[in-house]
């Protein structure tokens, strides 16, 4: 019996592991506007509006992953009350940023155009969006949490605080209407697409094994 038993690693702390999605949040604050084009209205915004609250609104998103991460770990499950916290102070300071960029840098669509341009910036945060969320899901999973769908989702809420924070500096449209469903269903849908996921973890656990 004890020559079978081996060490075994402990996980790092939550907050140690979610560092290592740091590099994932550059790459969506940077990539969006390199590889895509910045948008051409960022002089408006200045340098603290645009790069400096992407940024911030990326280590904020970081942080969400990390209390995913933290929930993920049996016994050190969130509560109600910080859950509730955690999804209301992401939609706030979504709509803050959304808000400032507005204010700032006012853009007027014409109705012909609008729910197309709608269309593509969900299309462009969703595709790098599930991409960054697969890679969060992958370490809260890891952690074999109780809640998976709970801990997925929240995995899935920071992500799209940290896809969006690119976002922000790739579209030149800071119109409420068009954030909220051009970017804020993206967020929704990593959301929804986390939680699935881990619903999906939770019933291959709960299926009995091969006789």
């Amino acid at each position: 019996m004890r020559g079978s038993l081996r060490p075994v690693r402990p996980y790092l702390p939550p907050s140690l592991r979610a560092l290592a999605l740091l590099p994932v949040g550059v790459v969506l604050l940077v990539g969006m506007p390199m590889l895509g084009g910045a948008r051409p209205n960022l002089v408006l915004l200045g340098g603290v509006a645009s790069w400096g609250l992407s940024a911030l609104q990326m280590l904020v998103g970081l942080i969400v992953v990390g209390l995913a991460l933290r929930e993920a770990v049996p016994g050190r499950e969130l509560s109600r009350r910080e859950l509730f916290a955690l999804v209301v102070g992401g939609a706030l300071v979504f709509l803050a940023l959304t808000l400032t960029s507005e204010w700032l840098a006012p853009v007027a669509l014409r109705r012909r155009v609008w729910m197309l341009e709608a269309v593509g910036c969900f299309r462009m945060a969703a595709s790098w969006g599930v991409a960054a969320l697969a890679i969060a899901a992958w370490l809260v999973v890891r952690a074999s949490p109780t809640r998976p769908w709970v801990a997925s989702a929240a995995c899935g809420l920071g992500t799209g605080l940290m896809t969006d924070a690119g976002m922000r500096l790739w579209c030149g449209i800071s119109t409420v209407s068009h954030v909220l469903l051009g970017h804020g269903l993206a967020i929704l849908l990593l959301v929804v697409l986390g939680a699935l996921a881990g619903l999906a973890v939770d019933r291959l656990r709960a299926s009995p094994g091969p006789a």
